[in-house]
């Protein structure tokens, strides 16, 4: 049986994680370092990994420049808590649009992440996902495709 404390720690957690993707997306990089443990690892499928907060936070950050639309979706906690410490796995779902080469791509993952408790306050420890699928698709070959909102985007004027 959980307890009251145990699961207003896993709500802790949600949160948590629910804030650093919403951090990556919106590119929030000084909010998302707040979310990462300074020793954090992070490990993103086959390509990405990183050491450290300060790693973790520029690496990200140069893989999701401006030019580059991201959604990031988690689902599926689950979450064991033990004591100042947790585990969590979480099914993800992302896109990742790129207008200036037409391409969309798709995927879903499974996140293995560790938490520490620091200051009274929980924070990723490890990070990381496998993909289960990653699919691409060029935008050329969908001519009804339009973007029409890409609030990251720098302003251009007219």
């Amino acid at each position: 049986m959980t307890t009251t404390d145990r699961r207003d720690d896993i709500d802790a957690i949600k949160a948590l994680k629910y804030r650093y993707l919403r951090c990556v997306d919106l590119r929030l990089w000084d909010e998302l370092a707040q979310t990462l443990a300074p020793d954090v690892s992070a490990s993103y499928g086959k390509r990405l990994s990183y050491t450290g907060r300060d790693q973790v936070v520029d690496g990200l950050k140069g893989q999701m420049t401006d030019d580059v639309i991201t959604e990031h979706q988690a689902h599926h906690p689950e979450i064991e808590v033990d004591g100042d410490t947790a585990t969590g796995r979480w099914y993800l779902q992302d896109r990742v649009i790129v207008p200036a080469f037409d391409t969309m791509i798709f995927g879903g993952a499974f996140y293995e992440d560790t938490y520490a408790r620091i200051d009274g306050r929980w924070m990723i420890a490890s990070t990381g996902y496998k993909r289960t699928y990653e699919a691409m698709i060029d935008l050329k070959d969908v001519p009804s495709f339009t973007l029409t909102d890409n609030h990251l985007a720098p302003a251009t004027a007219e």
